[in-house]
């Protein structure tokens, strides 16, 4: 009974987290980009932060869930559909673009900064995460991006269970 009254906590604490982002009227824009195979920027980007704290908890790694949950959430916030605007160049300039247009949106913290910014390591090789959050990010975008590909996985926000 106590670890069920535990996880419902983490699930509300979850929502809460992501509600700010989710709720901008720029990240609703994300929903209409396709990003990976027929998966949406908006829903890959929840897929990160989902599986970023689900991987974070199984290993006991201790990290700041709310700084993972909204880098996560921001990694890919570039507000434009790079297939539409194809450029050879997108993975390695779109990090700085999601940082800057996340700055103009919300506050973020030195974390928040360093996951968006180094999300795309080591295509963008001089940018190395400096934190531990930020190597989950990059870790499990890579994960997500190749299962999306692939078409072998798409996320359901509505179904959210950290």
């Amino acid at each position: 009974m106590k670890a069920k009254r535990h996880r419902l906590k983490e699930v509300k604490q979850f929502k809460e987290d992501v509600a700010e982002i989710l709720g901008a009227p720029e990240m609703q824009k994300t929903k209409e980009f396709v990003h990976h195979g027929n998966v949406s920027v908006y829903s890959h980007s929840v897929a990160v932060a989902e599986y970023s704290c689900r991987f974070a908890r199984k290993m006991n790694m201790k990290v700041d869930f709310r700084s993972l949950i909204r880098g996560a959430l921001l990694h890919d916030f570039f507000l434009y559909d790079w297939h539409d605007e194809w450029d050879k160049l997108h993975g390695f300039k779109h990090p700085k673009i999601a940082l800057e247009n996340a700055k103009q949106q919300f506050t973020l913290n030195k974390k928040e900064r360093n996951i968006i910014r180094k999300h795309m390591w080591p295509m963008t090789f001089i940018n190395i995460p400096t934190c531990k959050e930020a190597w989950l990010v990059c870790l499990i975008d890579k994960y997500c991006s190749l299962l999306e590909t692939l078409k072998i996985f798409r996320y359901n926000y509505d179904r959210a269970a950290i």
